[in-house]
């Protein structure tokens, strides 16, 4: 008997759906959770780093770039990197409906924590978003891939669908939260964002009925006794983790160790490499694991590696690109000077206009469409033209001038290519190949794969003022095209690991 949902819908008739424009109509609602939760995030991120390097006298915080920089990787990277216990906590503990309902509730929290004063309630706000992104990113996707049968050649064009709501959010936040914040108050403008994640929140709730029962049980599967051992485990995983903090508290006001944000910089970049070594491990090289899992990780783990790299360049949209787009771009039109943080509304254009072609070119292709490989080393590519050609605006610059905002414009065109490439096929590879009982965590380890190009890109950042910019870009840039060699050369051996995924 099928398993239903408190709707009585059963997750077969879910699947078999085709209201949303030939989609399943549970679609429609993880588009618009994921559009509010994009538009609160991607509009408190077109404000963090103005804010945070503005003065004391415009209502900011007066971080130096560098220490402003660090701030700013070690929050982006958190976001993602939390997406990885989040999976954990879906599978074992929650479920992934009830773990993206607490993410969204919490991520609203932040942002109005953000609006009080002073750097303590700052940080706690961005501790509490971080927390709550963990729990939504990883597990709204995972429920995109559950409404599909295994096999459903809609599958790819869902995500891509999907993947227009991330860039929805992402389009209309920028414009008033930048307003207000820019022109009114920072803090208002964190409110705003603070408003649409509950409008999000509202419609997840009211339009559950049409998920079935996708995301409802943790992977207990509804056993009683093997749910209260994971949440044993999990509160003891809890109390450890809180007794890290406050031994680390107690030597931090003992005077016995230094906490700034660039030690916990330095540190986050340790943990990611543990964690991504850690993952790797356990998957290739743990026990209980079949032979074509283990291939299917060792793609995993190419794309993984690609991904980080590509997202490096990608994510610096909101530190290094949105400092040349405050600092050294021409923003004047016809007599108004737009807010800075407006550019971050032209990238999520691109993608909403030309999603649909994708979407339609890779159903088109049919049996000629590039593997997922070569669609990552295309994105690759781009990322690493949109670096290329601010080299010389930046030289420009560097004299001197406000260059034309068109350089900025072509550069988010480039990323934009490279996006969705990379992006939503990345999504749907990782549902395709991760293992079915780790599924959740399998997501959070994609969105880790984000964190660590936010970290780096962070890193990038901090040299904002102390290294050449036409260097500084130019070696973005250099990394970028290295990397598209090397995944051209894995392509087929890749493929091969993937053990007759497409």
């Amino acid at each position: 008997m099928a398993i239903r949902s408190e709707s009585g819908q059963s997750l077969e008739g879910v699947r078999a759906d085709t209201s949303f424009f030939g989609h399943p109509r549970g679609l429609a609602t993880l588009f618009f959770t994921e559009m509010w939760e994009r538009f609160s995030y991607y509009g408190m991120r077109a404000l963090l780093i103005l804010f945070m390097t503005a003065g004391v006298a415009k209502g900011g915080l007066g971080f130096p770039v560098a220490k402003a920089a660090a701030i700013y990787g070690l929050y982006t990277a958190m976001v993602y990197l939390l997406s990885l216990p989040g999976g954990w906590v879906a599978d074992r503990i929650t479920g992934q409906r009830r773990a993206v309902l607490y993410g969204g509730i919490l991520i609203a929290a932040g942002q109005f924590c953000l609006m009080a004063p002073g750097v303590a309630v700052f940080c706690v706000g961005l501790v509490v978003l971080v927390l709550g992104t963990g729990l939504l990113k990883p597990n709204v996707s995972t429920i995109v891939g559950q409404i599909y049968a295994q096999g459903d050649a809609r599958r790819d064009s869902g995500f891509s669908i999907f993947y227009m709501g991330i860039n929805l959010g992402a389009l209309i936040a920028p414009i008033p939260i930048g307003w207000v914040g820019e022109r009114i108050s920072w803090r208002l403008g964190f409110g705003l964002a603070g408003v649409g994640m509950l409008a999000g929140v509202i419609q997840y709730v009211l339009g559950g009925k049409y998920l079935g029962s996708a995301g409802l049980l943790p992977g207990s599967g509804g056993d009683p006794a093997e749910a209260r051992k994971q949440k044993r485990r999990a509160a003891f995983g809890a109390l450890g983790a809180l007794a890290v903090f406050v031994v680390l508290g107690a030597l931090a006001s003992a005077g016995a160790i230094e906490i700034t944000a660039q030690t916990i910089s330095n540190t986050l970049g340790v943990v990611l490499i543990a964690v991504t070594v850690g993952m790797f491990s356990w998957l290739l090289l743990g026990k209980g694991w079949s032979t074509v899992e283990r291939k299917r990780s060792a793609a995993i783990l190419v794309l993984f590696l690609s991904a980080a790299v590509f997202w490096s360049a990608f994510e610096q949209a909101g530190s290094s690109l949105n400092l040349f787009a405050e600092r050294n771009t021409n923003r004047d039109v016809l007599g108004f000077l737009f807010p800075a943080s407006w550019f971050q509304f032209v990238q999520p254009f691109f993608i909403i206009t030309l999603a649909p072609a994708f979407a339609w070119l890779w159903l088109k292709l049919g049996r000629r469409e590039p593997s997922s490989p070569a669609k990552f080393a295309w994105g690759l590519c781009f990322a690493g033209l949109g670096f290329a050609i601010l080299v010389p605006a930046s030289s420009m610059a560097m004299k001197g001038a406000l260059v034309s905002s068109w350089w900025l414009v072509f550069t988010y065109l480039f990323h934009s290519l490279g996006e969705l490439c990379l992006s939503p096929v990345g999504l749907s590879a990782m549902t395709k190949l991760a293992p079915a009982r780790v599924a959740g965590m399998m997501m959070g380890l994609w969105f880790v794969s984000i964190g660590i190009g936010d970290y780096l890109g962070g890193r990038v950042t901090s040299f904002y003022e102390s290294v050449s910019l036409p260097v500084l870009f130019g070696l973005v840039a250099g990394v970028a095209f290295v990397a598209t060699a090397a995944l051209v050369a894995l392509s087929k051996p890749t493929v091969r690991l993937m053990s007759g995924v497409k």
